[in-house]
C-alpha cells in the first residue's frame, strides 16, 4: 500500500513538473525585423577581419586578397543599404531631406575618402568598406 502510494506521488510530481499551463509560458520576446541583417553585418565584419588577419600573415596573394575584400565590401554595402531601406519604411528612422542645390556645383570626386576611418576607394561609395558607416 505504501509502495502504491509512492508511486502516485513520484507519477504526479512528474506529471506536474512536466505539465505545462499555456498560460504559463511567457510571451516571446518580439524580433527586430533588421536583426537577420544585423546578424549578417556582423558575419561580414568578421570575415573582413579574418580576411586582412590572413593577408597579413602571408597566406593570401595581392589579388586575392583584393578581390574577396571587394566581394565583401559589396555585399556588405548591400546590406547596410537594406537595414536602412527597411528602418525608413518601419519608420524607425527618420527619412533625409535632400540637400538644397548649391550656386556653384562642384565637380564630383572621382574617388571616396571615408570621413570616419580616412580609407579612401576608387570610386564613389555610400558605405565605408573598412567601418561600415554611411559615407555622407
Amino acid at each position: 500500500m505504501i509502495v502504491v502510494i509512492a508511486i502516485l506521488v513520484v507519477v504526479g510530481a512528474f506529471a506536474f513538473v512536466l505539465f505545462i499551463r499555456p498560460k504559463d509560458v511567457p510571451e516571446p520576446l518580439p524580433v527586430s525585423p533588421i536583426q537577420h541583417l544585423e546578424d549578417r553585418k556582423q558575419a561580414i565584419y568578421e570575415n573582413l577581419r579574418d580576411l586582412q588577419f590572413e593577408y597579413r600573415l602571408g597566406k593570401l596573394s595581392d589579388e586575392d586578397y583584393q578581390q574577396t575584400k571587394q566581394a565583401l565590401q559589396k555585399e556588405l554595402a548591400g546590406v547596410l543599404a537594406s537595414m536602412e531601406e527597411t528602418a525608413k519604411r518601419l519608420g524607425l528612422m527618420p527619412t533625409r531631406v535632400p540637400p538644397k542645390p548649391a550656386a556653384a556645383k562642384r565637380p564630383a570626386p572621382t574617388g571616396t575618402v571615408c570621413p570616419h576611418c580616412g580609407a579612401s576607394f576608387p570610386q564613389a561609395l555610400k558605405y565605408c568598406g573598412e567601418c561600415g558607416r554611411a559615407i555622407a
